[in-house]
């Protein structure tokens, strides 16, 4: 019997060998899957994930159990990231394994960290252009270095030569960074008002089991490229960097003067007249060196948008953009050459409705804006101003020179100056693609991520409102859907530009319409809890990553109509639909990567931001939860940075 149960337990080892394996949560494979002890244990062969299965048994299949949304019935599970769900594999054999999941987090913001040179620094902490912190005096004698409750994107990934001391099994690296910081500690408003941080992790990964320690901590200096603003949701790059954003760019015809503008140039310059908006709202490029820090630049030839989350397609070329705004565009940038993304072809879509019904379908065509490199844009925006490039107006001129367009949910008049189109196509980007004939009718269009077996782009619209619906933008018209769907973006090859050039690419979406999966779902009347939204269908997807190896799309929303947000998994095969994760009260999901294997190991990372950002709809759950919020996260200013685990191995 012994022999039996011991040749059975090596088959299983060596079955989830080929099958995409969680970290387990500090505990080996072996002991997890232990029915019973053996007296020739120490002849166990545990065979590592990533190696070959035993021969005519493979793994075959991933698809995930769905957790029921928390409830008043546990408040506390409402007040923490929760997990709930399982992984079940299915083999070649017909046989399955379940794998219940929990939550691994490795720092949450405001915490002491090690800087691997004998000391400590503070998670999320933020720098001015000196190096030196940032301090909170909002509170007589209270006063201490400002750090962000707004972790969010993030990238996971080794290099083939570490060199940092003090690492116990493998080095592995992640890239996070640091939205905003919510509030000061009197209250009041910091969104937008300091310099985004960004910061480079060196984890030790246990072989045995995937899970990753923290043991260092190095802020990215980002005095080089006049700091970050707004770094939102992020990608890995095919050549192993970490693809950040800088969504919402200041308006520059007005930025200046604006309050928020001075105090993001205050804190980062000490001067609140200095920044320059053209600065911001480019494409930054962060590269991890072996001692694990970090190295950064900014691509000025990719567009003046509302950067969220690029998606590079494995051609090592082509970037397909989330522009999260109202009146935003489907861009895409095709470089000049594979993993430089210092040159290139700015092109916006321009949309043919096909079907106002629900979030609505239509087929894309592509206009050129416009070929630059990203030293020459760089150079411009170190120049001119605004009045430089456009010429304005936000009331009618009643001067037939001037165009019509929409920007950013409302009427402009814009002239082009003369002799710069190219000025206005890189850094008057929103204005420019309207004025040439885009649609620019898309709302808070954020992730972006692609299946490449099945060449399908998706794309997450947080909400399907104003800009799409109202009639506003000309052949734009769908049905308003407050809670937003994913769309599925089919990509060929051999296309042509609206000027019939070919666009040097094979990976160009040539239609868009929902997934009929993903749209939200508004209630009326409300739950018993709050939700506006259907607590069962997602609601204000955010951040978008897909799986090759598990065949499936996860979404983490950013939701006000959900009382906790969720992370979801969506099998693309069987068109399932899953809830992995509860985010505490409040948090929008955040730091969503789907790593097929490091080191053999699988990961899903998540992290969350803004616990306890009080809205109208928590108004049946604060009384009861905000006492537990502020207890779990630091009175609210903490957030955790973290992963999806393996908790328990079952039959």
């Amino acid at each position: 019997m012994q022999d039996t149960t011991h040749a059975n337990r090596r088959r299983l080892l060596k079955m989830l060998g080929g099958a995409p394996m969680l970290p387990l949560g500090g505990v080996s494979m072996a002991a997890l899957l232990a029915g019973c002890n053996s007296s020739d244990d120490d002849d166990d062969e545990v065979v590592a994930p990533g190696n070959p299965p035993a021969p005519n048994v493979t793994f075959k299949s991933a698809s995930f159990t769905s957790m029921p949304a928390p409830s008043l019935a546990n408040p506390a599970l409402m007040a923490r990231t929760t997990v709930g769900s399982s992984m079940v594999l299915t083999f070649s054999d017909g046989s399955t394994r379940k794998v219940d999941l929990g939550y691994e987090q490795f720092l949450m913001t405001g915490d002491a960290v090690p800087d691997g040179k004998g000391g400590s620094i503070i998670a999320g902490a933020y720098f001015d252009n000196t190096g030196a912190p940032i301090m909170d005096n909002s509170v007589p004698a209270k006063a201490r270095a400002f750090f962000s409750n707004c972790p969010d994107g993030m990238s996971l990934l080794k290099l083939e030569a570490p060199k940092v001391p003090g690492v116990n099994g493998n080095t592995v690296f992640a890239v996070v960074q640091f939205e905003y910081q919510s509030m000061d500690q009197a209250g009041n408003d910091m969104y937008g008002r300091l310099p985004s941080p960004i910061a480079v992790l060196t984890l030790a990964q246990d072989p045995a089991t995937g899970k990753l320690s923290l043991v260092k901590y190095s802020n990215v200096d980002t005095s080089s490229v006049n700091g970050l603003w707004i770094t939102c949701g992020a990608s890995l790059s095919p050549w192993n960097t970490h693809l950040s954003s800088e969504e919402y760019e200041p308006d520059a015809t007005v930025a200046k003067t604006q309050p928020q503008f001075q105090a993001y140039s205050q804190n980062l310059f000490n001067d609140p007249n200095k920044a320059n908006p053209y600065h911001y709202g480019h494409m930054p490029e962060v590269t991890v060196n072996p001692d694990g820090t970090g190295s950064i630049k900014k691509h000025y030839c990719m567009g003046r948008i509302s950067h969220e989350l690029v998606q590079i397609m494995p051609d090592q070329r082509t970037a397909l953009m989330g522009d999260d705004a109202t009146n935003g565009g489907l861009f895409m940038f095709v470089a000049d050459r594979k993993a430089d993304l210092s040159s290139g072809s700015l092109y916006v879509a321009k949309w043919a409705q096909t079907s106002g019904t629900g979030p609505g379908a239509g087929t894309l065509t592509w206009i050129n804006l416009g070929h630059a490199t990203s030293a020459e844009v760089k150079e411009l925006a170190d120049q001119l101003t605004a009045a430089d490039i456009m010429d304005v107006r936000k009331t009618d001129p009643a001067d037939n020179t001037f165009t019509k367009i929409r920007f950013s949910g409302a009427d402009n008049w814009v002239k082009l100056m003369p002799g710069r189109r190219q000025a206005a196509a890189f850094l008057e980007t929103h204005r420019y693609a309207a004025l040439v004939g885009g649609t620019l009718g898309f709302t808070k269009m954020e992730g972006t991520t692609v299946n490449v077996k099945d060449k399908i782009a998706y794309s997450a619209m947080s909400r399907v409102e104003t800009s799409m619906v109202d009639g506003t933008v000309a052949g734009m018209k769908v049905t308003a859907n407050s809670a937003g769907a994913v769309y599925q973006l089919h990509m060929k090859a051999g296309q042509v530009d609206t000027n019939g050039q070919a666009i040097d690419s094979e990976w160009v979406p040539v239609d868009m319409a929902a997934v009929a999966e993903l749209v939200g779902a508004p209630i009326s009347p409300v739950d018993e809890l709050g939700n506006t939204h259907n607590a069962d269908k997602i609601s204000n997807p955010d951040n978008l990553k897909f799986s090759e190896k598990l065949r499936t799309l996860f979404v983490g929303e950013d939701s006000g109509g959900h009382v906790n947000n969720f992370l979801w998994s969506y099998n693309v095969d069987t068109k399932a639909l899953s809830r992995l994760l509860s985010c505490p009260v409040a948090a929008e999901s955040t730091g969503l990567q789907a790593v097929d294997e490091i080191n053999g190991w699988t990961y899903i990372t998540s992290n969350f931001q803004h616990a306890a950002d009080w809205g109208a709809i928590h108004a049946v759950v604060r009384p009861t939860l905000e006492p537990l919020v502020k207890a779990n996260y630091k009175d609210g200013f903490g957030a955790a940075v973290g992963y999806l685990t393996g908790v328990k191995i079952g039959a």
